[in-house]
């Protein structure tokens, strides 16, 4: 398993893209997806919606469990990914691509966030 080194990561497994234009890209890691199995149903946080970071802004529904969606920085859902609840299968076949979740304006991002290398050590042990 291989996380995108341009991506930073959350201890929650989220994941959040390079700031363009102060919008951020969001999803799970690949580390996540395996762990929850096949994920058949997917929350997002509506447009508009404020999120905060380490705060539960959605759900997913695997064939083994429900987990809670963490938001990895605050702000203000500018898009959500109706790709991924239409086909919520695109968490785990593509996490990093057609798989993401949302996209938020940041107004706040906090410290802890993890470079890729620090997140493959945080998930091996």
């Amino acid at each position: 398993m291989s996380n995108p080194q341009q991506l930073r990561y959350s201890k929650e497994h989220e994941w959040l893209s390079a700031v363009e234009d102060g919008v951020a890209t969001i999803g799970i890691t690949e580390h996540a997806a395996n762990a929850l199995g096949d994920v058949v149903y997917v929350q997002l946080p509506a447009v508009g919606d404020k999120v905060t970071a380490g705060e539960s802004c959605g759900e997913l529904e695997s064939t083994k469990s429900v987990s809670d969606l963490y938001a990895p920085v605050t702000g203000e859902v500018v898009e959500a990914n109706q790709d991924v609840v239409d086909d919520p299968s695109l968490v785990n076949s593509a996490p990093f691509e057609g798989g993401w979740l949302f996209k938020v304006r940041i107004e706040a991002e906090p410290e802890d966030l993890l470079s890729a290398d620090e997140y493959t050590a945080f998930t091996a042990g």
